[in-house]
């Protein structure tokens, strides 16, 4: 299996090489779609070379005949090999949880815009695409020695527009299907993980001032939240971020006011407040249907907070 494993490896860099030079490509229209297909093959391939190393089989034993080892076969008589879903799914898996997250919404997105192409999914999905980019990097390497890294293949892409936030929500410009697709996946995660880099990868930018000759060098410095310079800088200001907001659903708002120091507020009290202020009107802003259930936005728990810290906590149901 040497030389198979070998091939694949090489299969998977010339894969991840090809999304990253098609997606930078400005004559290419179809970026998303090409890239996350191209990196779909390109990890599968990662993980079936990891696999063979291991000597886990790959191929898909016949359910019916599983006492004789029979394995499932294409049309053309050939096995068939574990998809990516299969692989990352596998109790041998060496991946972290947010890059399995990260490719789990990729390979639903995939599925979701195989037949149609969705405006603007490029800007709002690009913190997605550089986190699986940056995941496949770090694993290919982990796995197999830096010798195989692609880290200094591919340069920062250059462009003619002026890096600028997106205002508008991810689910007013995509279509109601694959806006479902996404509320729906974010719904299910924690914050810790919807927050994880290994999921989106997110970025802080501020432009450089050049005092003296040789300091621009670089067009844009980037910092992580938390670093020293980084206090004054805007949310507004992000220049990789997903635009949808994270959601939370009944039990987290109200572990969160416990949290906060006020643990007579329960789910009674919770629902008479948003009665009362009409919390679940789509105009208010506190949250959002997903396939017929309700989810409260940040603002929501902040508005909880501040309404068990007002003067006017006694005329909160008890």
């Amino acid at each position: 299996m040497g030389p198979v494993r070998h091939a694949l490896l090489a299969k998977s860099r010339e894969a991840a090489l090809t999304a990253v030079q098609t997606y930078n490509n400005p004559l290419v229209k179809f970026k998303s779609e090409s890239f996350i297909v191209l990196m779909m093959i390109a990890w599968a391939y990662l993980l079936h070379s990891y696999y063979s190393r291991e000597g886990v089989d790959v191929r898909y034993l016949d359910h019916d005949l599983r006492s004789q080892r029979t394995y499932v076969r294409m049309p053309q008589g050939g096995y068939k090999w574990w998809s990516l879903a299969d692989c990352i799914k596998a109790p041998e898996c060496p991946l972290d949880r947010g890059t399995a997250l990260n490719l789990g919404f990729l390979i639903g997105l995939r599925n979701e815009i195989e037949h149609h192409r969705p405006p603007h999914l490029d800007d709002h999905m690009s913190g997605r695409y550089l986190a699986c980019a940056l995941n496949f990097e770090y694993w290919l390497t982990t796995l197999f020695g830096s010798k195989y890294g692609l880290d200094d293949t591919v340069a920062m892409a250059l462009h003619f527009r002026d890096i600028k936030p997106i205002d508008t929500p991810v689910t007013a410009r995509l279509p109601a299907g694959i806006a479902r697709y996404i509320e729906k996946f974010e719904g299910s995660m924690t914050q810790a993980e919807y927050d994880d880099p290994r999921f989106a990868y997110r970025l802080l930018f501020i432009r450089r001032t050049a005092n003296h000759k040789g300091q621009a060098d670089r067009a844009v410095e980037f910092i992580k939240p938390g670093d020293p310079g980084s206090e004054g800088v805007e949310p507004e200001r992000w220049l990789i971020k997903d635009t949808e907001k994270p959601k939370f659903r009944v039990k987290a708002v109200i572990a969160a006011a416990h949290a906060a120091g006020f643990p007579f507020f329960g789910p009674y009290q919770h629902t008479q407040l948003w009665r009362r202020l009409d919390g679940k009107n789509p105009a208010c802003g506190f949250g959002v249907w997903v396939d017929n259930e309700w989810f409260w936005y940040q603002t929501w728990v902040d508005e909880v907070l501040r309404q068990c810290q007002a003067p006017m906590t006694s005329a909160l149901p008890l």
